[in-house]
């Protein structure tokens, strides 16, 4: 894979069609990483944010509804995700851009919205939210062409480097924990998987985000790009999962992603978030991962003292648009 940007651009348009198949999802992760290499590491998603984001419209809605894609011959250059709230999302390769993908996309969620408010208004009520980092002004111009308005609420994009310079193999010692406790990968019996998602359910009650099954949550752990390696839990004396976080890998730029992590509210403040973070860190380093990203609400004092605490510096930042209509 090389960095050329000047690519030759097919002269027919890109076909479109709704998602089918796991297939699907691997080509998309794979859309992500290609634009990452060849653009700068915030203007696309990182594979952990677009496995997460797919995970909950498999959770609550239907992907083969709720997610649209965009093919020259072949080669996915483009795909559009509707979440709840309405949460829309486009990603297209750089060539791609500017050349009608993205009026496309905005058309089939507006479309898909209407119906959507016809089956259910109260749950589709609220205006129709889009992301996009600071600092692109393609996307931010698009938005504000079409209607949208700039929201309140910002991201803040941390990045912690994995070099031998910045974290060398011997500085990152394990880290004393309570009495009892040790860090460790997620085991794979259904009982511990049933703790696992409770443990996600209390943490993120009562935001949709939480609203995931003991089973949703073992269909989670099949999905493309979730390695249980990286689903690192602090355990209790009595075998409770205190803490955790889940760790995704980009191997083609070499970067990895913490989302979502948390801890239990009654094993808070003992050091454990801390415990886990560092733990996904030493072993995303091990998988050849040279830096680390991870992404919180800028008013999240907390969980950015926590990711300071760990060597994650503020890179950018995410914003809101929104249309009511």
């Amino acid at each position: 894979m090389d960095c050329n940007l000047d690519r030759a651009v097919s002269a027919r348009s890109p076909s479109s069609r709704l998602y089918e198949t796991g297939a699907d999802l691997q080509q998309m992760y794979g859309l992500l990483m290609e634009a990452r290499l060849r653009t700068n590491d915030w203007r696309y998603w990182h594979v952990g944010e677009l496995a997460f984001t797919f995970f909950m419209i498999d959770c609550h809605l239907d992907p083969r509804r709720h997610v649209r894609l965009w093919h020259d011959g072949d080669k996915l250059v483009g795909y559009a995700t509707l979440n709840d709230d309405p949460f829309f999302d486009w990603q297209v390769l750089p060539e791609y851009e500017g050349k009608g993908v993205e009026a496309e996309a905005l058309a089939w969620a507006e479309a898909l919205v209407a119906e959507l408010r016809g089956e259910d208004a109260e749950r589709w009520k609220g205006p129709m939210v889009v992301g996009t980092r600071q600092d692109n002004a393609e996307r931010i111009a698009f938005l504000e062409q079409h209607g949208f308005q700039r929201r309140e609420y910002v991201e803040v994009n941390m990045l912690r480097s994995l070099s031998e310079e910045a974290l060398p193999r011997e500085a990152l010692p394990p880290l004393a924990l309570p009495s009892g406790f040790h860090v460790r990968s997620l085991a794979g019996d259904a009982s511990e998987v049933s703790d696992r998602a409770a443990a996600h359910r209390e943490v993120w009650h009562p935001w949709t985000v939480g609203d995931v099954t003991n089973e949703q949550y073992a269909r989670f752990m099949r999905m493309p790009g979730y390695d249980r390696d990286l689903d690192v839990v602090a355990v209790a004396p009595d075998g409770t999962i205190a803490a955790y976080v889940n760790g995704w890998l980009d191997p083609v730029n070499k970067i990895g992603d913490f989302g979502p992590v948390g801890a239990r509210e009654a094993y808070r403040r003992q050091g454990l978030t801390r415990a886990v973070l560092f733990e996904c860190l030493r072993r995303m380093k091990a998988r050849g991962m040279d830096r680390v990203c991870v992404s919180t609400g800028e008013g999240n004092v907390a969980a950015r003292g926590l990711y300071e605490s760990v060597g994650f510096r503020i890179v950018n930042r995410y914003v809101e648009y929104a249309r009511t209509s």
